[in-house]
């Protein structure tokens, strides 16, 4: 660990003084290109050196204990007690920086929501979650918006389908991918009983033009009315937009806007990221089975989380967390869960890594 970290201090300092060289800056996509990769190890680095000043602090007030001055001695061990808790909190640290990155962090993430098992009810508790989201977004400052809505009869959402723009959007929504259970008593029961339903939520990283390139004459482009809940009209100009990616047969929809252009651009914004994702399974096995666990089919027994309204309860099941604060969860008040699961999962990346080194 500390050879990687030795040589991520040189790396650092090279990249600063190749930044203050005249021809870097004159040069605006290397400068770019040299920016990026320094702030990727800054905090590291930073950690790094806040790590080898407070061992060397320690060092020097351990030799201070040595003194005949029992002023001096005080002092050390002052420095000692201080500084003694903070080195193993600091390495600990710096082994969660130094774990293999997800490419996708930052990236801005394409959410997609539909109604499972529970008719109307799931399409309500659709429109809940995403609420949910919103609000969640809104505390980071994150934008979303709404690239296709398909709503039900009773004013929820058969499905919706946004997107989340901010920093590192994906980091923090990557573990929202899968079935959310609910259970309560719907609106419409007389008999006051406890009604499961289910929907899916899957969080996809939004794939830019250079992570995946389509080709016109693998997309077939439909156009059509679009429409609202129920079959009523919502305008008559063929503005809603269908695209067919022909090798894959991916289809998206997209009629959220009154533009037909508008709609085609959301439309590939959605279809590149879902293509994106398909190369990514390719790509690591594991993590197509992984998803498809996550996801499956939309059934109430595929759980990842349950809402539990009548207990005013949360439960995740992947990492058995259990909250009793559901009211505040489905205010936006989700970073509660979001940090448990990045815990977890960083933990788990801890152990992985150990065995690889043993």
């Amino acid at each position: 660990m500390l050879d990687r970290l030795e040589q991520m201090e040189k790396r650092y300092e090279e990249l600063s003084a190749q930044m203050s060289q005249p021809e870097l800056i004159n040069d605006h996509e290397k400068y770019q290109k040299a920016a990026k990769a320094r702030r990727e190890i800054e905090e590291t680095v930073e950690k790094y050196r806040e790590l080898k000043s407070a061992q060397q602090g320690l060092s020097d007030a351990q030799a201070m204990l040595a003194e005949n001055d029992a002023d001096l001695r005080a002092m050390a061990e002052e420095e000692i007690a201080a500084l003694g808790p903070k080195i193993p909190v600091l390495e600990d640290e710096l082994k969660l920086l130094l774990l293999p990155k997800d490419p996708n962090d930052e990236k801005n993430v394409i959410l997609e929501i539909r109604a499972g098992t529970g008719g109307d009810e799931a399409s309500l508790f659709a429109a809940e979650v995403f609420r949910m989201y919103q609000r969640f977004a809104e505390q980071h400052r994150w934008k979303i918006e709404i690239l296709s809505l398909s709503e039900s009869s009773v004013g929820g959402y058969k499905e919706v389908i946004a997107i989340i723009e901010g920093a590192r959007v994906y980091s923090q929504m990557k573990y929202e991918s899968g079935v959310h259970r609910v259970q309560r008593v719907p609106e419409t029961e007389t008999q006051g009983r406890v009604h499961t339903s289910a929907i899916t939520v899957a969080v996809l990283p939004e794939a830019e033009d250079v992570d995946i390139k389509i080709e016109a004459k693998d997309l077939r482009i439909d156009t059509f009315c679009s429409s609202g809940p129920g079959g009523q009209s919502v305008n008559t100009t063929y503005s809603a937009v269908r695209i067919t990616h022909i090798p894959t047969g991916t289809v998206v929809s997209c009629q959220d806007e009154k533009s037909q252009i508008k709609n085609r651009e959301k439309g590939m914004r959605v279809l590149r990221s879902r293509l994106y994702e398909q190369e990514m399974d390719k790509q690591n096995a594991e993590l197509a089975k992984e998803r498809k666990q996550q996801v499956g089919s939309g059934d109430r027994s595929e759980k990842v989380r349950t809402y539990n309204f009548p207990q005013n309860r949360l439960t995740d099941h992947r990492i058995g967390l259990t909250l009793h604060q559901l009211d505040l969860i489905m205010e936006g008040k989700l970073q509660v869960v979001v940090d448990a699961l990045v815990a977890h999962y960083q933990a788990e990346q801890l152990k992985a890594e150990g065995s690889k080194a043993a």
